[in-house]
């Protein structure tokens, strides 16, 4: 499948960028555990489904084709990589951009609770 936009993101696979992820909280005192609730959280995908799409190998296009997108997933605000997230154009980097925002806020400590917008 490939993307109006092709951005090479899109085609990456979300395990080989989930190993990034870990390794980031990881350092900062955070869980594997945390780290699944973040994405199940943003994705709506069980622990299982979650698991799936690790061992499958799934592009983070086809991951947030398959995902239902939490509702609250549009109070994720904030800037990553130099670009405010809320005005992201493209909906499927805006995406992959409140993932990396969630995964952003972990590491730096921000109670669970707050991350998931409780």
């Amino acid at each position: 499948m490939s993307t109006t936009t092709g951005h090479r993101i899109f085609s990456t696979t979300v395990a080989s960028v989930y190993a990034l992820y870990l390794v980031k909280v990881e350092k900062k005192g955070r869980t594997q555990d945390e780290l699944d609730a973040v994405i199940r959280w943003l994705t709506g995908f069980d622990e299982a489904e979650l698991e799936r799409h690790l061992a499958a190998g799934t592009t983070f296009e086809d991951f947030f084709a398959a995902a239902n997108l939490n509702p609250n997933a549009a109070s994720i605000t904030g800037v990553v990589c130099g670009v405010r997230v809320e005005s992201i154009e493209d909906p499927l980097m805006q995406e992959i951009r409140y993932l990396d925002k969630l995964v952003d806020e972990l590491a730096k400590g921000r109670p669970l609770e707050k991350v998931l917008r409780t």
